[in-house]
């Protein structure tokens, strides 16, 4: 067996680390089936050479009889800052033989209150120069972003330099004049009166001899930039100005150390970014750069900064990855639409910025870039950017090539308007630099037709542009805020495309730190001005997202930090309502929000979460021990569910409302009599059969749309709706040109043009929630009810509608899963991968069991094949760890747009 994938707290070497009992996982592959991990011994110590001296370990867990690889908690000696640990794991496999060992590291960040001398240092407003800022109406104004210097000496070169850094705002370190690392808009968002996340850097290799200086400029980001749209309080969520904290900390061969702090030594002037806010865009005047400013040397004009602040605060170590450029695209197409103005298309609805290359421009010359999603006769579509101007200035400083890249700021767009260019402008000169949490993506699905190919592209870019700092409802316009509803809906979609266990269990603790002491979340997290309780589908993700990834992860921790608010928002809504219909303190009850042409009754749908919320709080309990909370939820549960059906459910199956939301819940939630199921798919069936095969679903119906009638044997329907590019559908949009999810089925249509510009985003990943039924159901790649982290795989591979063939591939936290299928000639091919550890129950659709066959054989006996039972599918087959590829006759079904 080969080991690889090892993280501690789920990330690969994470340096800075500040979780005092890490986990430590990793990963399996073999080509032989039924190959399994039977024990494993992990030994650590501070130096990689000493794993292999018995007496220099400091923890050696012996053998261990167990077959899990995840999560293992650090119980060696309580761990120290600033220091690296080195770690190795070996196990033995299914048969008790040696079958591998694979070594790897960590490194602590400042664990304790009393390792910072560092200060908040910032701007002095009585001995600052005066600077005017922007006053353009096409570009950003604000306070100039900080320029902040420190000059030290060092006798020698160190062994060992690691920066810690943070600031209230976003910055950008430096050192000796190179920048540190390759982190965007650190320290990111969070909720910052609870905690303030720093990052650590290695600087080992930039420190030099001699002269050093320490630098970094730092914009207002989100602690006192423009963030959300409540207009009687823009900006300023946090304090009223920026300000940066940094310890540098050298080792030397001695022993010795040397500290660098941020301190009243520091100095700081305005430089040239002249104004930076993450809605509205930078202004960069070139001819205010000051030459050698983050080097070392005499440098005129720099004052005394002002001592802010003495105590550090909450402050935290990044757990999960940071925000990077993962892709740069040169523009698709660059039009002239006049002199020195254009219109350039990147040919993909992204987040970020534009990097311009400008050539022979003399100083003073102003270059605006205005970004859009889409055009509207050719011309920039900016109305329903509301507030946002997600604008950039650029004044030349007169050099013979210059180059613009904005720093602090990132729009969502396709294109770009450059107006009073100097020159020509190629494809090659206008670059985007896309930005987002640097998730590891992990998942992909394919199929046979390009539509639903574009489907996932769009789910895919979605998810890149929103994934930034928080899970943004929108990366475009004067909101891109973390709605819960929003990420609780998409969540089990973004776990299929990207781990994204880190970055969801981080954001939590804003979730839990929003909530109020009478227990209820917020619709939003970081809360920012937003102060009413949550309301239905909103709320529940307090309580929906900490299970999906236990289920999903196998992450005991974050169900056990979120439990307590789990717990107290359920008997938060069940105080205000006795009667178990969820109709009182709903908080704006937004519904089924964006649904078309139909209304789901809201108290059906918040008494349906209601329920399921308990429900999941029930399961959590049981997961963690908690044996009095499980009983309360079990028995509120059965007593929501009576509710639901006396008030909401008729005699004929009929949910209150008749829309396709209110049975999808009923259905997905199990609100139902067992007897009144099928009447109840009935009704919904044909609710979508009269629209012609169309939806009316909104944000909350849309993720169990195409899953619930696949369950219920409607699969035809599923595929109708997959397949349908009629207004309203995914492919609607998809034939209209989109690149991304829109946030509106009615963003843009043929009958009407662009809908209210007050809310109409074309990048907005909640109508994406499809993305889990592409991979769970069409592919097939899913796991039993009663399993965790993929360890019992249900593989359910689901031909139909006019593909041909389909597959999926996850890296998952025990390995590798894929699965797929191809129909040809009247036979089903079926491909699997089941990782090292895992098990499979992998249904064959077939019309004819016997015809089931692996390299011509019957399945029976097949190395790695554990039982062939007949099924409602076909033939099921329960597996051992293994690839395998399975023929059988496939099935004949009517194609779904001919369904009666």
């Amino acid at each position: 067996m080969t080991l690889y994938g090892l993280t501690t707290e789920q990330r690969c070497q994470p340096l800075g680390m500040g979780e005092p009992r890490p986990r430590l996982s990793w990963k399996l592959d073999s080509e032989r089936r039924g190959a399994a991990q039977s024990a494993y011994r992990i030994t650590a110590a501070e130096r990689a050479a000493d794993l292999d001296d018995a007496d220099r370990l400091l923890w050696d867990t012996g053998r261990r009889d167990a077959t899990d690889s995840i999560g293992v908690p650090w119980q060696g000696p309580a761990l120290r800052s600033a220091t690296r640990y080195h770690w190795r794991v070996e196990i033995w496999d299914e048969t008790g033989t040696p079958a591998g060992a694979a070594q790897t590291w960590f490194e602590t960040g400042l664990l304790h209150r009393e390792d910072w001398t560092a200060v908040w240092v910032g701007r002095d407003p009585f001995a600052a120069p005066h600077v005017d800022p922007p006053s353009d109406n096409d570009g950003p104004t604000g306070a100039a972003p900080l320029y902040l210097r420190r000059e030290f000496r060092v006798a020698q070169r160190p062994v060992r330099a690691r920066l810690y850094a943070t600031a209230r705002g976003v910055y950008e370190p430096r050192l000796n004049g190179d920048w540190v690392g390759d982190l965007e808009l650190a320290p990111g968002w969070t909720e910052y009166h609870h905690r303030l996340q720093y990052q650590t850097y290695d600087v080992t290799d930039q420190l030099r001899e001699g002269a050093n200086t320490l630098a970094a400029i730092v914009a207002d980001g989100w602690w006192c930039g423009f963030v959300g749209f409540d207009p009687r309080r823009p900006a300023h969520h946090y304090g009223d100005q920026p300000a940066f904290l940094a310890q540098l900390v050298l080792d030397f061969t001695d022993g010795s150390q040397q500290v660098v702090a941020t301190d009243a030594g520091w100095t700081e002037q305005p430089g040239a970014i002249r104004a930076a806010d993450l809605l509205m865009g930078e202004h960069v005047d070139a001819r205010h750069h000051v030459p050698g400013w983050d080097q070392p040397g005499p440098v005129g004009g720099f004052r005394p900064v002002a001592v802010l602040d003495a105590e550090p605060g909450p402050l935290v170590a990044e757990p999960d990855d940071p925000i990077r450029v993962t892709h740069e695209m040169p523009a698709a197409k660059v039009e002239r639409r006049a002199p020195g103005r254009f219109i350039v298309d990147f040919g993909q609805n992204l987040v970020g910025r534009v990097r311009l290359n400008v050539r022979a421009a003399e100083a003073g010359h102003r270059i605006v870039l205005r970004h859009a999603e889409m055009l509207d006769a050719g011309e920039l579509y900016v109305d329903s950017l509301r507030r946002a101007k997600a604008t950039d200035v650029y004044v030349t400083g007169g050099g013979e090539i210059e180059v613009f890249e904005p720093r602090f700021t990132f729009h969502g767009f396709r294109y770009v308007e450059i107006a009073n260019h100097p020159g020509d402008l190629s494809t090659s000169d206008v670059v985007a630099q896309v930005l987002h949490n640097d998730t590891p993506y992990t998942g992909t699905f394919q199929c046979s037709d390009p539509m639903v190919n574009q489907l996932q592209s769009n789910i895919v870019w979605g998810q890149r542009g929103n994934f930034l700092a928080v899970p943004t409802d929108c990366p475009q316009r004067d909101e891109r805020l973390g709605w819960l509803a929003d990420a609780q809906i998409f969540a089990p979609t973004a776990s299929r495309n990207a781990d994204v266990s880190a970055f969801f269990a981080r954001w939590m603790r804003d979730v839990v730190d929003g909530q109020d002491v009478e227990g209820a979340f917020r619709d939003v997290a970081p809360v920012v001005s937003m102060y009413r309780e949550a309301a239905p589908a909103w709320g529940d993700a307090g309580a929906i997202i900490p299970w999906h990834l236990w289920r999903t992860y196998g992450d005991r921790r974050v169900l056990e930090r979120s439990f307590d608010a789990m717990v107290a928002w359920v008997r938060y809504v069940h105080k205000h309502n006795p009667d178990l219909r969820w109709r009182h303190r709903t908080g704006n009850s937004y519904g089924d929000w964006l649904q078309v042409d139909a209304a789901t009754p809201r108290d059906v749908l918040a008494t349906a979460y209601f329920a399921r919320s308990a429900q999941i709080v029930g399961l959590s309990a049981e997961v963690l021990g908690r044996h009095a909370e499980a009983e309360e939820m079990r028995a509120l549960h059965a007593a929501i569910r009576a509710a639901f059906i006396e008030s909401y459910v008729d005699d004929d199956g009929t949910v209150e409302g008749g829309t396709q939301t209110g049975y999808l819940l009923a259905l997905a939630f199990g609100l139902l009599p067992d007897a009144l199921v099928p009447a109840a798919v009935g009704h919904l069936a044909a609710d979508i059969e009269k629209r012609d095969n169309r939806l009316t679903t909104g944000f909350v119906g849309v993720a169990l749309l195409c899953p619930v009638l696949t369950d219920h044997g409607r699969a035809d329907l599923a595929y109708a709706l997959l397949h349908q590019d009629e207004y309203p559908s995914w492919g609607y949009s998809i034939r209209h040109g989109a690149t991304t999810i829109w946030e509106r089925w009615d963003g843009w249509t043929e009958h009407a043009g662009f809908q209210s510009p007050a809310m109409n985003s074309f990048n907005h990943y909640s109508l994406g929630s499809v993305g889990d039924w592409l991979y769970g159901r069409v592919a097939g790649i899913d796991q039993t009810p009663r399993s965790v982290a993929y360890r019992e795989l249900l593989l359910r591979p689901l031909p139909g509608g006019r593909l041909t063939w389909a597959r999926a591939e996850q890296e998952t936290v025990r390995g590798r899963i894929a699965c797929g299928w191809q129909v040809e000639d009247g036979r089903i091919t079926v491909t699997a991968t089941v990782p090292p550890g895992s098990t499979a129950v992998l249904e064959i659709p077939t019309a004819d069991p016997d015809s089931v066959r692996e390299d011509g054989a019957p399945m029976s006996g097949r190395p790695g094949v554990l039982g062939v039972e007949p099924s409602a599918a076909g033939v099921t087959l329960r597996l051992a760890s293994g690839s395998y590829t399975v023929t059988a006759q496939a099935q004949s079904a009517p194609s779904p747009w001919e369904t009666p």
